[in-house]
């Protein structure tokens, strides 16, 4: 199974290939710390992705700092005004948060990206 993605400790990051420098490199995703990494094969990429984490749960214990987590499940968003004015007015009528119409959306956009993958 093909896959652009590594997973270690709960951490992902996105993997590329960089042509120029003829590295594999990687970047940890989800959190605002950067973590970045590379190698010239995938046990190489592997491995410093590994010790990339390694090192940053490290330095948190170490100076005393709550190591992030992606998802937290909350984030910002940018609209149009129309579409935000329409999404606050919908939650009122229905006496829902904005918040629980942004989720609901999300979760029906990708309940029919879901469906036409399945299609395929």
């Amino acid at each position: 199974m093909k896959s652009d993605m590594m997973n270690y400790k709960g951490y992902r990051a996105i993997i590329g290939y960089d042509e120029t420098d003829n590295i594999f490199v990687g970047e940890v995703f989800g959190i605002s710390d950067s973590l970045n990494f590379h190698g010239h094969s995938i046990e190489e990429l592997t491995s410093s992705f590994h010790d990339s984490i390694d090192n940053y749960l490290e330095l948190c214990a170490k100076i005393g700092k709550e190591p992030q987590k992606e998802y937290t499940g909350s984030f910002n968003i940018r609209t149009t005004p129309a579409l935000h004015k329409e999404a606050s007015e919908y939650a009122a009528i229905n006496n829902i948060s904005l918040n629980r119409v942004v989720s609901l959306a999300i979760e029906e956009f990708l309940a029919k990206k879901q469906h036409k993958k399945q299609m395929i």
